[in-house]
């Protein structure tokens, strides 16, 4: 069986696409070299899920392909199905059909998701446990930490397009995730944006070592005669 165009993919309740196919292994290593403002400003300053997204202890990294899930407001049901299609380094993009308040996520389930080789979980809406769930060392970005339980009644879907914090995210894009917040890279880009982001690094590099000189950016960046233009005043006391 082929696996379903996106657009067959969309607005479909009460299934789970299996097998989705990965993005390129080695070109998701090297992207995971790059910081989310790297890989934000590569992609053409795109991608960025909304900023309210923070990871639940600092130091969090992951990058790795995308298996999403859709939940219903209060029910994390469909986070007990997503498991059981999980790979080695995939990340968990979890979108809600409407904004809900609750803990989706808790100790039990991130341990689930570890065992079976998750990386991190990405969730537009809230977790629980996480001095467990830090403890454990399983990365997760959410929308707000809260302890109200949910519940297992309505389904969802595995594995179709969902909206996580305002952004479109297919099952087979990668994840880029640090304390800087999530960035999504369809899959279709990956390789041009890993290119994208060598060419910012190598040339950062040399601008952090400038800068460490004592440089200013004022000199470095030719920034004194715009400035003078615009109507800058440097007024002696």
């Amino acid at each position: 069986m082929s696996h379903p165009t996106k657009k067959a993919l969309v607005n479909e309740i009460g299934v789970v696409y299996r097998n989705v196919p990965r993005a390129d292994a080695e070109l998701v290593k090297k992207l995971s070299a790059f910081g989310v403002a790297t890989v934000h400003e590569a992609l053409g300053r795109s991608g960025l899920l909304k900023p309210y997204m923070r990871p639940i202890y600092t130091g969090a990294k992951a990058c790795g392909n995308i298996v999403t899930v859709l939940l219903q407001p209060g029910d994390n049901w469909m986070m007990h199905v997503v498991a059981e299609e999980l790979r080695e380094g995939d990340v968990i993009v979890a979108g809600i059909t409407s904004e809900s308040s609750g803990g989706y996520c808790g100790d039990l389930l991130a341990t689930s998701f570890k065992a079976r080789g998750a990386q991190a979980l990405i969730i537009d809406a809230g977790v629980r446990d996480v001095a467990e769930i830090t403890k454990m060392g399983f990365p997760i970005w959410s929308r707000e930490i809260c302890a109200a339980g949910t519940v297992k009644a309505t389904l969802g879907s595995v594995n179709i397009p969902v909206v996580c914090a305002g952004i479109l995210v297919n099952p087979g894009d990668v994840a880029v995730a640090d304390d800087d917040g999530v960035v999504i890279v369809p899959q279709s880009m990956l390789a041009q944006t890993v290119e994208a982001a060598e060419r910012r690094e190598a040339n950062e590099a040399e601008k952090r070592e400038i800068l460490a000189s004592g440089t200013l950016g004022l000199d470095m960046y030719k920034m004194r005669e715009p400035l003078q233009k615009a109507g800058l005043r440097y007024i002696e006391m």
